[in-house]
């Protein structure tokens, strides 16, 4: 049985509760009894999916939203330090827990796998929990992303397991302790908080060495950061290492694409196994390996945990289908980074056959843009065409220079036909006058790009 609520956390308070990873949590919270509040910069499906569990949610953010008698005030990284909330707490003496602390809490008694990695943590965080729920093991997660429906990023569950993903963007994932940790991959990102590889590698070979005693890292065998990381660790922890790789211990034989799904075969402890992976492309397969064998590290049988990952079929925001008009199909990615871009887009193109593909891109933080601007504009030559909107800010302040023409320039060199919009509103308009029957939209980034699928449709169908 999973354990209650984690001391001081009955009555927390959550600034930015609307948010991928904040509202997982504030979900478990009030699935285990909590008292949960919070406010968020806007309304939405998720606030009000945790509504419906008996939180208490604000619009807006304001000092008075702040009940007295909050046991905490749980923040992201995101939240700044004038925050009238946080001010607030201050006054009260109310203790602030970072989100990771308040997530490192609620895996305490269980036996936690933590998934981390540049990319596909989102994804391979959802496979394991469909999975495992699939296998009628009911863990308990916390995932970047929705399922099925709104709310549907958190669950508490009344099984051992807690599934997390464990974020490297402010290094909150040194706060895990799991039994099992997956790295999907290790490259510079998130240039705010990191200067350069070496930080990077510091940084997974801290939280690697957070596995308990006993316990064990799945990592990747094709990816060169996961396997500079493995030679750093060496030996200092028991791995498995997966992939196409000659020396890799969970080996994939193969990945045989099949229309919008894969066939993967593998070979694990001498074994051969073959299952379907519901999504398109490689990096999709290689993610559902790295599940595999993290439940299988877990003690949880591969031969009956290989077919129960077919039940994932994928994650909102991951290659998600939102609908279909004149013929268009239309699709939304999450990816904002330069081998997520190029991951997705390579995947859509084995899954379209002779299909157009044209995006609409929304580059996501300034410092990304200005280290990584020119490599997205390489990804964006895979497309047939491409708009290109301006830099969605986040947290950031704007970088004197950095703007979207990066990008542009760089895809214009590699030969992209890039059309540049500045207003989002003329985006539907632009696309209608390109889009023919046939053709696969992709709405593509991190940032609000995400909302113009449904009037790409709606335009569509007009």
């Amino acid at each position: 049985m999973a354990p209650g609520l984690p001391t001081a956390m009955d009555r927390p308070h959550f600034i930015g509760i609307g948010g991928a990873g904040m509202s997982g949590i504030a979900k478990i919270l009030a699935q285990r009894g909590a008292r949960v509040a919070g406010s968020d910069a806007k309304d939405s499906a998720t606030a009000e999916a945790l509504r419906a569990l008996g939180a208490t949610v604000h619009i807006g953010h304001a000092a008075g939203h702040l009940a007295d008698d909050a046991s905490c005030v749980v923040v992201s990284s995101a939240i700044r330090p004038d925050n009238p909330e946080l001010v607030r707490a201050a006054e009260l003496g109310i203790p602030v827990v970072h989100r990771s602390d308040a997530l490192a809490a609620l895996m305490t008694g269980l036996r936690p796998i933590a998934v981390a990695g540049t990319h596909g943590k989102t994804t391979t965080t959802s496979m394991l929990a469909v999975a495992l729920s699939e296998l009628g093991l009911k863990p308990s997660y916390a995932i970047g992303g929705d399922l099925d429906a709104p709310g549907s990023n958190a669950l508490h569950g009344e099984g051992e397991i807690f599934v997390a993903e464990a974020d490297e963007s402010d290094r909150s994932f040194h706060t895990y302790a799991p039994e099992v940790a997956i790295v999907l991959n290790v490259e510079l990102d998130h240039h705010a908080n990191y200067a350069s590889m070496d930080e990077i590698y510091e940084s997974f070979e801290t939280f690697a060495g957070k596995i308990v005693p006993g316990g064990t890292l799945v990592i990747a065998a094709d990816h060169e950061g996961a396997r500079e990381l493995t030679r750093r660790l060496a030996g200092s922890v028991r791995t498995v290492t997966y992939g196409e790789a000659a020396d890799a211990d969970v080996r994939i034989l193969s990945v045989v694409p099949q229309g919008l799904t894969s066939e993967v075969t593998v070979v694990m402890d001498g074994t051969e196994l073959t299952f379907t992976v519901s999504v398109p492309g490689r990096h999709y397969a290689h993610n559902a390996v790295a599940a595999l064998a993290a439940g299988a590290a877990l003690g949880v049988p591969a031969a009956r945990l290989a077919p129960a990952l077919a039940a994932y079929t994928g994650v909102k925001r991951r290659l998600q289908l939102k609908g279909e008009a004149a013929g268009v199909q239309v699709i939304d990615s999450y990816a904002h980074h330069p081998t997520e871009m190029t991951a997705d887009l390579e995947a859509m193109r084995g899954a379209a056959g002779d299909a157009r593909i044209l995006v609409v891109f929304q580059p996501h933080l300034f410092s990304r843009t200005q280290e990584l601007g020119k490599e997205m504009g390489q990804a964006l030559a895979l497309a047939d065409a491409s708009v290109v909107l301006d830099i969605y800010p986040a947290r950031e302040d704007p970088i004197p220079g950095v703007t979207s023409d990066l990008i542009i320039e760089a895809a214009r060199s590699a030969g992209a036909d890039v059309t540049p919009l500045h207003d989002k509103a003329e985006v539907p308009e632009a696309i209608a006058g390109m889009a023919e029957p046939g053709d696969l939209v992709l709405t593509m980034g991190a940032g609000d790009v995400t909302d113009l699928g449904p009037r790409i449709l709606d335009r569509l169908s007009k």
